[in-house]
């Protein structure tokens, strides 16, 4: 399998698809991935971060770094969220090996 790991502040044009991908898995509002990817892209903090694993033009996994994963507990951020690797990818390393 040949794919690529992606900063999404190394390809800022696929932010509203990687959005829309993430959207798709978690079921998080797409304006919430959206207002986080355009956090990242102003480059102001060091979180939020966003990734992308890519096989040829396809999406294949991703995750986010952010500063809160929705808990209470401060003292532990940041926090990886939103890790996924399409069913049909998984067990290949690109989520253990990449992320």
């Amino acid at each position: 399998m040949n794919y690529k790991i992606i900063r999404l502040t190394d390809k800022p044009e696929i932010k509203e698809r990687a959005a829309q991908w993430f959207h798709e898995k978690w079921n998080i509002p797409l304006a919430a991935y959206m207002e986080s990817m355009e956090e990242c892209l102003a480059k102001k903090n060091p979180v939020p971060q966003w990734y992308v694993a890519m096989e040829d033009d396809r999406i294949i996994g991703g995750m986010g770094v952010i500063e809160n994963d929705f808990h209470d507990r401060k003292d532990l951020a940041p926090n990886v969220c939103a890790v996924y690797t399409d069913e049909d990818k998984r067990s290949r390393g690109v989520a253990g090996d990449a992320f």
